[in-house]
């Protein structure tokens, strides 16, 4: 089987029978080239591998006119300023619903076909994988494989790390008119991001993520959104929260860790300091960390006040956390009364492989996903992982094949719901 990287336009028609309207019909054809870091654009002229190629089948055509984003139409006053600006913010997150359960950014995990299987299953909002805006701006390649989506992936952020103002304004203008929030990563605490000088290690120039946000509010048709991390001192986190509001942002993802608090199992998030934040914030504020399974949801929803939760490392494994799933993990010593919910990650997963059939993505993001989704059932059958690892070239046909090996193994490990049937015999026991 060949794969040969079709033009732009060619990839659209595949999906619109017609020449789409980029502003109306709202998908792009684009996946990621290269598995190259973001610090490193030179790689993304490389010579192409199996993980990097798309999982569509495609033929050559003759080269025609190259087709890239369009730049959006700034508004001359921007997303307007003041008491204005802090009501449009609510207006806007109103308008979209005011979702609560939220697919947070991955890098290379929250590309369309995942959003769509977490949509699905209960998410009502989502980010995209991070985007570096200036090879954004500088590669066609980069704009035409990293930034993938349709007319139901909505609402939508779209996610930019930069450390330049004007940069940054280049490539969200190239987004505008296809999301609801352009989001600058100010929490990313990977190394990369320090060799790169942006995510949290832009906490140590105030100055610069205030020109960025100023820049974008000022200048964008759609509202800029934040995601941050928690400086040691709760003060030093209040005074930067309210320094974004005050710049222009109009919503602020919170996670409650430290940019040196890398390991989610190791450090809890705060959720004391997120409700700190939240209870001095004018603009819709969300949370993000430490959520497993729904009844944390509720939980922090509750004790922190916020107005929606992100979830990540959780969905990816279980991308139906939202609709109340939850893995034989968060099962076993629960308070909880839980039974078989008659789906499996394996079934998870065979609607991702559909959903990448739709929408094309990289070999090496379906590689992961299958890894994360399947990782207890290769624990049990480890043979299986390998001969999946063995693999040079994936196609659909092996993956489908993974599946049915697995389940003519006898494995199953059941997602689990809670038993409300259960709970309430026994509250009407524990009463009479």
């Amino acid at each position: 089987m060949r794969f040969i990287r079709k033009p732009l336009s060619a990839a659209v028609s595949q999906i619109f029978p017609k020449p789409p309207n980029l502003y109306n019909n709202n998908f792009m054809a684009i996946q990621t080239l290269t598995s190259s870091s973001p610090s490193n654009p030179n790689n993304a002229a490389n010579e192409l591998d199996d993980d990097n190629l798309l999982c569509s089948e495609q033929q050559e055509e003759p080269p025609g006119e190259e087709q890239t984003l369009p730049l959006g139409r700034p508004s001359p006053n921007g997303y307007l300023t003041g008491e204005s600006r802090i009501e449009r913010a609510w207006a806007h997150w109103k308008k979209l619903g005011q979702p609560k359960f939220i697919v947070a950014p991955m890098v290379d995990n929250s590309e369309l076909p995942f959003r769509m299987l977490c949509r699905k299953y209960g998410a009502q909002a989502a980010y995209t994988p991070m985007l570096h805006s200036r090879i954004f701006n500088e590669t066609e390649k980069y704009r035409s494989q990293e930034f993938t989506t349709c007319e139901e992936d909505r609402p939508l952020f779209v996610q930019f790390c930069a450390n330049d103002a004007d940069i940054l304004l280049e490539a969200a203008r190239r987004v505008e008119p296809f999301c609801d929030y352009v989001d600058i990563n100010l929490g990313c605490p990977q190394r990369i991001a320090k060799r790169g000088n942006y995510g949290a290690f832009l906490m140590d120039n105030l100055p610069l993520i205030k020109s960025m946000v100023e820049k974008l509010a000022n200048n964008l048709s759609v509202p800029v959104s934040c995601k941050i991390r928690l400086f040691p001192k709760l003060e030093d986190t209040i005074s930067y929260a309210k320094m974004l509001e005050d710049a222009g942002c109009s919503l602020l993802a919170v996670h409650g860790r430290t940019r040196d608090e890398k390991d989610g199992k190791k450090f809890r998030a705060n959720w004391n300091a997120i409700n700190a934040v939240r209870d001095v914030m004018r603009i819709p504020v969300l949370a993000n960390g430490n959520i497993r399974y729904m009844e944390d949801v509720q939980s922090c929803l509750e004790e922190t006040g916020v107005e929606g939760v992100l979830s990540a490392e959780s969905l990816l494994e279980n991308p139906a956390l939202f609709a109340g799933y939850r893995t034989a993990e968060w099962v076993l010593g629960s308070e909880d009364v839980c039974v078989d919910g008659q789906l499996d990650q394996s079934d998870l997963l065979v609607e991702y492989l559909k959903f990448c059939e739709r929408y094309p993505v990289p070999w090496r993001m379906i590689r992961s996903h299958v890894h994360k989704m399947l990782g207890d059932w290769f624990r049990i059958h480890p043979n299986v992982r390998d001969d999946l690892n063995a693999q040079s070239k994936l196609t659909f046909e092996f993956l489908f094949g993974l599946v049915n090996q697995l389940r003519e193994l006898g494995v199953r490990i059941p997602l689990y719901v809670k038993d409300s049937c259960v709970e309430r015999v026994s509250a009407n026991a524990t009463a009479t």
